[in-house]
């Protein structure tokens, strides 16, 4: 019988397919900013969208020529859930894919998958990385094409637009919610480490 992973399960997987930290890391960034979202579209399943975000590339580090085609492959064998085969490879539409994203979560991973790379490519060029970004240092970069040239700002723009939102909405959004789970990952102060 077919199962919707917890996110412990997920990652779990995620990992059995993924051995680059760039990846992992990918796949908890996107896994996070897809659990800030539910809290504001589908507050009784964070779990389930964070899900999702970890898992929609679980195919790429391995597959990258088969991304969203192999993954749908994998999952069936696990016996995952139609719903997170569906929703994981709807994020690869219109490139690799022919499955549309319909449902709130599904355009909500298309428009944020490229935004949160665009995101961690900005912080990368600060000293205090994410702490203290703000929205408009986000569009500069959106709008520079030769800045993370491989994050398309025409799937993110297709995202923004499937969403019904606002390019700034979205990244004032996205950001914070990256800036929540960087945040969540610092000790305490005066916390030994």
């Amino acid at each position: 019988m077919s199962y919707i992973p917890t996110p412990e399960q997920s990652l779990t997987l995620v990992r059995q397919y993924n051995k680059e930290e760039f990846h992992i890391q990918h796949a908890l960034t996107v896994g996070a900013v897809m659990a800030y979202f539910a809290e504001q579209y589908d507050p009784e399943r964070v779990d389930y969208w964070r899900s999702v975000g970890l898992l929609h590339d679980l195919d790429f580090e391995l597959w990258p020529e088969a991304h969203c085609v192999k993954s749908q492959e994998l999952m069936r064998e696990l016996d995952l859930d139609e719903s997170i085969i569906r929703a994981t490879a709807s994020h690869g539409y219109g490139i690799c894919v022919d499955i549309p994203p319909e449902h709130i979560m599904e355009k909500v991973l298309y428009a944020v998958d490229e935004l949160t790379g665009l995101i961690g490519a900005a912080a990368l060029m600060r000293p205090t990385g994410l702490e203290g970004m703000e929205v408009k240092s986000v569009t500069k970069k959106f709008k520079d094409n030769k800045f993370a040239a491989g994050c398309s700002r025409e799937v993110i723009t297709r995202g923004v637009e499937m969403l019904g939102t606002e390019l700034n909405t979205l990244i004032a959004q996205t950001l914070e919610a990256m800036q929540r789970n960087a945040a969540m990952k610092q000790p305490a102060s005066g916390d030994a480490g």
